[in-house]
């Protein structure tokens, strides 16, 4: 089973912090990332015949790359990364008791307006180098290392 990949809006306020957030508690190094805005999650949304334009939404890949490789969506997608993070965050499945169209609806309220509480920035925010390996979006592990913070 390959490493689940969080699919994020690169320049939104929310977004950056909720990969802060996850990367500080990926105790078992499971999540990778990359931003909406990049080829790597274009090729991978027009796949699922998701529209790659559309920053509104969260995803999570898991099985990337496998037969049986699955795209998650909005509030299924962060109720999978708290499954992932395990320990206390694999409560975040209590969420499964509301329906999805409620948990999405809910979900959606707040990503149309993530940017004007949570603001947004004019690129994609550089990660941390000793986080650069967990961004898929970079190019390659050699190039990743070449660049700087």
């Amino acid at each position: 089973m390959s490493n689940p990949i969080v699919l994020y809006d690169g320049v939104c306020g929310l977004c950056n912090r909720l990969v802060q957030f996850l990367l500080k508690r990926d105790k078992r190094d499971r999540l990778r990332f990359a931003s909406l805005q990049s080829d790597f999650t274009a090729g991978i949304l027009k796949r699922h015949g998701a529209n790659p334009h559309d920053l509104d939404t969260v995803y999570v890949v898991v099985n990337y790359d496998e037969p049986d490789e699955r795209l998650l969506a909005r509030s299924d997608a962060i109720l999978s990364l708290g499954r992932s993070l395990g320990g206390i965050w694999s409560l975040a499945i209590v969420g499964k008791v509301l329906p999805r169209f409620l948990r999405d609806a809910i979900y959606k309220v707040v990503a149309r307006n993530r940017y004007s509480v949570f603001g947004k920035f004019d690129s994609c925010m550089m990660p941390e180098g000793r986080y650069r390996r967990k961004f898929l979006d970079m190019g390659t592990s050699a190039e990743r290392e070449r660049v700087e913070i």
